[in-house]
């Protein structure tokens, strides 16, 4: 399963279906939806937290939340 966690710096990817339950729902109204094309922009120090690029929205999210949302790569 490739999840956000997984990406490189650069890579992207696109959201697969996910349960709402898992997902705060801050993300769900930031536009981390699926369908929506992320790619990862920067790591930060100790690999946490992950900056994102979802669908030209930047957004910083916590590695344990990036590991239950499943995309597939491009």
């Amino acid at each position: 399963m490739v999840t956000i966690a997984s990406l490189k710096k650069g890579q992207r990817g696109i959201i697969k279906e996910f349960s709402v339950d898992v997902v705060p729902l801050k993300l769900l109204e930031m536009g981390c939806l699926p369908g929506n094309e992320v790619s990862l922009v920067q790591i930060a120090p100790f690999n946490d937290p992950l900056y994102l690029n979802i669908n030209g929205s930047h957004l910083a999210i916590r590695k344990a939340t990036a590991c239950l949302i499943e995309i597939e790569l491009i």
